[in-house]
């Protein structure tokens, strides 16, 4: 053979091998993930010192998790094994369901919603942001929305944040009609509006408002500007729209939640039959109309952190707590000070505040927020639910700060953080 064609069949050889390694290399590499998250269809067998299977408190028991759901939960010593199983030995740590965040700002705010997964959270209900399908819950997070807030024209926030992205307003009981509809194709989970006048001591959106902190307590029922209020107060929906969006959304199986934080709008959300309030009030409600949410099965999302300097938040969350009244997780995630994951400090204040048991407090966040979402076995640990799980060392009743800083994190049945040994 010629030595220049022996020459030019050795270069083609080594360009092949050198393709062949290059495709391997990619190959390699871009299987990485898959190594460090393990698959959903894999079965996954976890031991934990401690289960809080979104109700109770459990010792003793494993978790087995299938096809990205819990297929068993049983003591340990009752499973049996095989090759393919994946199993992790977490010690002496508590496996809970991962945490359910009521009320976020994630969109509007921008925030990496790896990182909020990251530190425990894994669905959280976007208030007042782009609208859009549910997604994620398979290795991502869980994203539920609002879309934006329906508001009074000129109405909070579009009077200190804007509109885009964030609010609508509505001047009509048609056009409320009409963007609820519009709200609820496009995948809105919940319904939001904001009943806000502003000025309330310690709320942060009011920290800017021009306007001095005004007694509402004698605001009339019906109007959307009460006389008692200062001229600058900012405009609020009247009762009539508000009855008309609640009537609109539950006619789609809708809830309404309403951004409320003094009397008047306070009053506005019971007459018209709002189901939720987004946050425990910031000022003083009287006694009365705490009992008359109490009697219509008001749901409160607390968000005590965000509120902790407003002036009756104290005593709203004993009077809710003496009424028996039913309060939910949310901490306002992208507000300033809050963790971008699970709060502890929101748990800490559920529990001095309206006088909650731990154990009382993780339900909050887990179990009845999912039943409160309407999501199947969402937020539990049992046969069936969506294989969403943390894990802490330790006892969260000693450690409750390590919930936010979870050494594993499971989305779907795939393992997104573990900073535990696996025992295989």
């Amino acid at each position: 053979m010629e030595p220049n064609r022996l020459s030019n069949r050795t270069s083609d050889c080594l360009r092949s091998a050198r393709d062949f390694l290059a495709a391997v290399t990619i190959v390699l590499f871009s299987a990485a993930p898959a190594l460090v998250q393990e698959p959903a269809s894999a079965s996954l067998l976890l031991h934990a010192a401690r289960v809080f299977d979104g109700n109770e408190m459990h010792n003793g028991l494993s978790v087995l998790v299938k096809n990205g759901r819990i297929a068993e939960i049983k003591p340990r010593a009752s499973f049996k094994t095989d090759a393919a199983m994946q199993i992790i030995d977490l010690g002496d740590a508590t496996l809970l369901p991962g945490f359910i965040e009521l009320h976020a700002h994630l969109s509007y705010q921008k925030i990496a919603a790896d990182t909020v997964l990251k530190h425990g959270i894994t669905t959280i209900r976007d208030l007042g942001g782009p609208v859009h399908q549910p997604y994620g819950g398979e290795g991502d997070l869980r994203v539920l929305t609002s879309g934006p807030i329906i508001t009074a024209p000129h109405g909070y926030p579009i009077v200190n944040l804007g509109a885009a992205n964030i609010a609508i307003a509505v001047a009509g009981e048609e056009e409320a009609r009409a963007v609820v509809r519009s709200l609820i194709d496009q995948g809105a989970v919940v319904i939001k509006i904001a009943l806000e006048p502003g000025g309330e001591t310690g709320a942060p959106w009011s920290s800017h408002h021009g306007h001095a902190h005004h007694d509402s307590a004698h605001a009339g029922p019906h109007g959307a500007q009460a006389a008692s209020h200062s001229p600058a107060a900012w405009p609020m929906l009247p009762e009539a729209i508000v009855k008309a969006i609640v009537e609109e959304a539950h006619r789609h199986r809708r809830k309404v939640s309403a951004h409320v934080a003094e009397t008047s709008g306070v009053r506005i959300a019971l007459n018209a039959g709002v189901d939720e309030w987004a946050h425990m009030p910031c000022d003083a409600i009287p006694e009365s109309l705490l009992k008359q949410a109490k009697a219509q099965n008001v749901i409160i999302i607390g968000t005590l952190d965000t509120l902790s300097k407003c002036a009756g938040i104290t005593r709203n969350a004993a009077i809710w707590a003496e009424l028996g009244g039913e309060l939910l997780y949310g901490a306002e995630i992208a507000h300033p000070d809050i963790p971008w994951g699970i709060d502890a400090q929101e748990l800490m204040l559920m529990m001095h505040m309206a006088k909650m048991e731990l154990p009382d407090a993780l339900r909050a966040a887990t179990a009845k927020a999912g039943q409160h979402l309407g999501v199947p076995l969402l937020g539990t640990i049992q046969p069936g639910a969506p294989a969403d799980l943390i894990a802490i060392q330790g006892n969260p009743a000693q450690h409750l700060k390590r919930l936010e800083y979870p050494g594993l994190v499971i989305s779907g049945g795939r393992i997104v953080v573990n900073h535990f040994v696996s025992a295989d």
